[in-house]
């Protein structure tokens, strides 16, 4: 009984290594983990973004993870690994918008880096305290960076 039992786990197990390898090869998952604009065109309905990316002004200064991740090692995969699965999700199952909706999580983290790199300038015009809300960059330059009309 026991050793039915671990063939069954162990042919689990060898199933969804061989299947995760496979869909991780076929994906060109590892470059994924690098900085590489590039990977983010391995989808094809990225290419356009890609391509308006490397026309800004911000293709001299910043590469996608530089806006589209949170600084440091631990957020930045953490962020990768969330938006990698639902992005896999979305387009095995064919159920993505176009355009597509950033989510929450994703303004927050694009607002933090640019107010990173342009903290004097939002410093200027921020509300400092109170009840005031936050200013968004976002709200009122929704395509900087890779402007696809």
């Amino acid at each position: 009984m026991l050793f039915a039992v671990a063939a069954v786990f162990g042919a689990a197990t060898g199933s969804a290594v061989g299947i995760g390898s496979y869909v991780f090869v076929y994906a060109e998952g590892a470059s994924y983990l690098t900085d590489d604009p590039g990977a983010c065109a391995n989808c094809h309905v990225m290419r356009a973004h890609l391509d308006a990316w490397s026309r800004s002004s911000h293709h001299a200064v910043a590469v996608c993870n530089d806006c589209h991740a949170p600084r440091g090692l631990v957020g930045k995969y953490a962020v990768k690994a969330i938006n990698g699965w639902n992005h896999s999700v979305a387009f095995v199952s064919g159920e993505f918008a176009e355009p597509f909706h950033v989510t929450p999580m994703n303004r927050r983290v694009t607002e933090d880096a640019c107010r990173a790199c342009h903290g004097e300038i939002v410093a200027a015009i921020d509300h400092p305290g109170g009840d005031a809300e936050r200013l968004s960059c976002v709200r009122c330059h929704p395509r900087v960076g890779h402007d696809v009309q």
